[in-house]
């Protein structure tokens, strides 16, 4: 038998609801790992820019007001996946959604000789969520984050970093929009857990953490499959 050890990219999901903190934590694995977040909503944007075949074919579908299919956004995946940037790995943000893609991207992937290496749930209690995120706001003139609880200007109705005086909360954040689309998400995504708990590559973080702590043992899992 061959000692030579072959390795490839780890292939890593990231699966949580709005406010959970995927878009802080995934940029800071990019920094830590190397690894690139590949955000379904960003790849279908670009791809339509650049004019490629796939593109194309969204742009069409987009055009005529219907959903762009799973073999599209799978196309479109795959031409992102065999760029040269992504060859330290790939963080996958909004897809899969379903059972049905978790099993395409799986045999996508098994033609490049790779595979899912972890799908890493970050957990949240939702009323707790809830608080989170309707309690955000920002400056309207630099966009610096605040909250009603945990981050208030240190000088009432002026911003700390620009000194604005005027502020905005983001319409969807409010507490009963808020709980819709947390009742939403534990409906889609609980098959997807169920899917990867039997690939055995499911994993849980607690996200009610405090950031570093929700970095720590982000950072732990993904050390695991990038061996």
């Amino acid at each position: 038998m061959s000692d030579e050890v072959i390795t490839r990219p780890p292939v890593i999901i990231l699966l949580g609801p709005p406010g959970a903190g995927k878009g802080t934590q995934a940029r800071m694995l990019e920094e830590a790992f190397g690894l690139v977040q590949l955000s379904t909503g960003d790849l279908l944007r670009a791809a339509v820019a650049a004019g490629t075949h796939a593109g194309l074919a969204a742009k069409a579908v987009m055009e005529a007001g219907g959903l762009v299919s799973d073999a599209i956004v799978l196309d479109i995946l795959a031409d992102r996946m065999a760029a040269e940037d992504v060859s330290a790995g790939v963080i996958l943000d909004g897809f899969p959604r379903t059972a049905a893609q978790a099993e395409a991207l799986d045999r996508l992937l098994a033609e490049r000789g790779q595979k899912v290496d972890t799908a890493i749930s970050l957990e949240v209690e939702d009323e707790a969520m809830v608080d989170r995120i309707a309690g955000r706001f920002t400056c309207a003139e630099c966009g610096e984050g605040y909250h009603d609880t945990h981050k208030q200007p240190a000088r009432a109705g002026a911003c700390d970093k620009c000194g604005g005086t005027a502020f905005k909360r983001r319409a969807d954040d409010k507490a009963e929009t808020v709980r819709e689309r947390l009742k939403a998400y534990h409906a889609q995504t609980a098959p997807l857990i169920a899917y990867y708990e039997g690939k055995g590559v499911q994993d849980r973080v607690d996200a009610m953490a405090s950031i570093a702590e929700v970095r720590s043992a982000l950072r732990t899992i993904v050390s695991r499959v990038s061996d």
